[in-house]
């Protein structure tokens, strides 16, 4: 029989609600639920496949926020894999060190939890005599600047080798770095495989050895957009491993582009949003889908986009609910006026000034300095970490700004036109 396991990470288990966007209150219960779900499926997926291990790479809380019973729910799915034999094998990312119920909660037996010394653990021993070994570490501290792979042992000879570790590897876009390490270096410690945690996207690094980063199985708000899943290895007696990405996610965010350039009829472009959300529906095979839409091109409906947000986005959720698990999370408004457009009486003033506003104010240096005072005043406002952070980023701040005065200027310009789409005099 080979060795058979899940591997995942990632899991932030009641994450706390991530999206000021989620104004739906259904949606929001949906998506501080996510999490828990996400952990039951991982157990159903572990019984159904009939595995030997499960692998949890860190990161099972989400720091301070963390409840007993938080700890008392993953305890009680952890049982169910107790009742029917499965071993877990849990090693602690940054998340969990932050974590002020890791060490009140005895786990279920079947439970092993990786100390700050990887020593390695049998697994199985497989029909061929082959022994597989689990090495991992865990880490008590939320910053690891240091890579963590010189603590690990040398390979057990004769046997598979399977590490552990919650790495940002040689860094991530999104994400501190913590254990940092290359693919090389993994690649030449000499394991079979490396169950990986940390970076919340999936990827495969290296077929052989295998280095996986499963990323994370439930997204928790549009910057984790896109599927979400787990790894089911398996192990065959001559050692050799196959590996399968199975869905976990319950819900998954997703963001898409309308373009409305030459829609001038309002109910033309529902029709074109209710076509494009029915394709991405389709082809979603979670629960349920939340979008965040942009509608971008050169269209006629530009103001009239903009002077009601809310209606706007009305309009699409009244779309979405024909749709079984459909959800509008936001609406981005990034079209534009078409060029030319005007009235019987002549050119449309309002797009006049809109153009003479983004090529003669917004760039101007008197407007930039007034307006980066206004945002030095806003940014004091801010807790000390949030205005420390974007204040020490001048490029970020630069394009913060730019994006505000922009947004600032179209929404106020909408107003100056009339509920039929023309300028008022």
């Amino acid at each position: 029989m080979p060795f058979r396991f899940v591997h995942t990470a990632d899991l932030h288990l009641d994450s706390p609600l991530r999206s000021l966007a989620l104004k739906n209150p259904e949606l929001a219960e949906l998506v501080r639920g996510a999490t828990r779900t996400a952990l039951a499926r991982i157990v159903d997926l572990c019984l159904a496949e009939n595995v030997d291990a499960l692998l949890m790479a860190g990161d099972l809380y989400d720091g301070s926020q963390t409840s007993m019973n938080t700890a008392l729910y993953l305890a009680g799915e952890l049982r169910r894999l107790e009742a029917a034999g499965v071993k877990v094998f849990v090693i602690r990312g940054n998340h969990d060190s932050q974590s002020a119920i890791k060490r009140e909660l005895t786990l279920p037996a079947n439970v092993h939890l990786f100390s700050g010394r990887a020593k390695p653990v049998l697994a199985k021993t497989l029909e061929s005599g082959r022994q597989v070994y689990i090495h991992g570490i865990g880490f008590d501290n939320p910053h690891a600047p240091d890579s963590l792979l010189p603590s690990f042992q040398a390979p057990v000879a004769d046997a598979v080798n399977i590490g552990m570790l919650h790495t940002s590897l040689a860094g991530s876009r999104g994400h501190d770095p913590y254990a940092p390490c290359s693919v090389a270096e993994l690649a030449g410690h000499g394991f079979d495989y490396w169950a990986l945690g940390h970076v919340h996207l999936r990827q495969v690094h290296y077929e052989k050895p295998l280095i996986v980063m499963p990323g994370m199985p439930q997204g928790r708000d549009i910057n984790e957009a896109g599927p979400k899943t787990v790894t089911l290895v398996t192990v065959g007696d001559d050692g050799s491993l196959e590996h399968q990405e199975r869905a976990i996610g319950q819900a998954v965010f997703e963001r898409v582009t309308i373009d409305l350039t030459g829609v001038g009829d309002w109910r033309q472009m529902l029709d074109k949003a209710a076509e494009t959300l029915s394709s991405l529906r389709s082809r979603t095979v979670a629960d349920h889908l939340i979008l965040r839409f942009s509608l971008a091109g050169a269209t006629p409906l530009a103001w009239k986009l903009r002077r009601d947000p809310d209606f706007l986005l009305a309009e699409f959720s009244n779309v979405a609910a024909g749709l079984s698990g459909c959800w509008i999370e936001k609406i981005d408004i990034d079209c534009r006026g078409e060029d030319g457009a005007g009235t019987s009486s002549g050119p449309d003033p309002v797009e006049e000034l809109a153009a003479l506003i983004r090529s003669d104010v917004l760039p101007s240096h008197a407007f930039r300095q007034e307006a980066g005072a206004m945002l030095d005043e806003l940014l004091r406002q801010l807790p000390r970490e949030l205005h420390e952070a974007l204040a020490s980023d001048e490029a970020a701040a630069a394009r913060l700004l730019e994006t505000i005065a922009a947004a600032g200027s179209d929404d106020v310009l909408a107003y100056l036109h009339g509920g039929d789409g023309e300028a008022t005099r």
